[in-house]
């Protein structure tokens, strides 16, 4: 069998999240502005090795994907996380890439039934406004009862915001 290449783009028939699955999931958006140039906020967000710093510690978020990243629409990253001490592997198909304006990763494999996360960013107020729109739907599990989930989300969103906010200032 082929050696597969995390990294490499998926063909485009494999490529996306069937607009169906997205029917019946739960959402969590968020909005930041930063006094930042846009020319500066979109490089953070493009660079997949900041990813763990935003993302809490008691997750002890992990990649597993070779560092640097060159992102673009289908590429794959694998991840780990930790989860009430139990490790869990996540992939992404970073789904659709327009920089400096927008991208979207998709989980293919990892702990949710289905996770669509749209990042965006526009100049604003001589800053620019971050917008996350994150529709996700947590599996049937005793560890994912939905209130829990959506309490877990909002306190990574919360530290992703704070750690953000540090960053660029705001």
């Amino acid at each position: 069998m082929p050696e597969v290449n995390p990294s490499a783009p998926l063909p485009s028939a494999e490529r996306g999240l069937r607009g169906d699955r997205l029917i019946g999931t739960d959402k969590l958006d968020r909005e930041l502005w930063v006094p930042q140039p846009l020319s500066q906020v979109f490089p953070f967000f493009a660079a997949a090795e900041n990813l763990e710093r935003l993302t809490p510690s008691w997750l002890r978020f992990e990649i597993l994907s070779p560092l640097p990243i060159e992102m673009q629409a289908g590429v794959l990253i694998d991840y780990r996380i930790r989860l009430y001490g139990v490790p869990m592997r996540w992939r992404t198909l970073i789904h659709t890439w327009e920089p400096p304006f927008r991208f979207v990763d998709e989980q293919l494999s990892g702990p949710y039934a289905v996770w669509w996360h749209e990042h965006t960013f526009a100049e604003h107020n001589g800053g620019t406004m971050i917008r996350d729109h994150v529709r996700y739907r947590a599996p049937l599990s005793f560890l994912s009862h939905p209130l829990m989930v959506r309490r877990q989300l909002r306190r990574i969103f919360d530290f992703r915001t704070e750690t953000i906010r540090r960053h660029f200032g705001g």
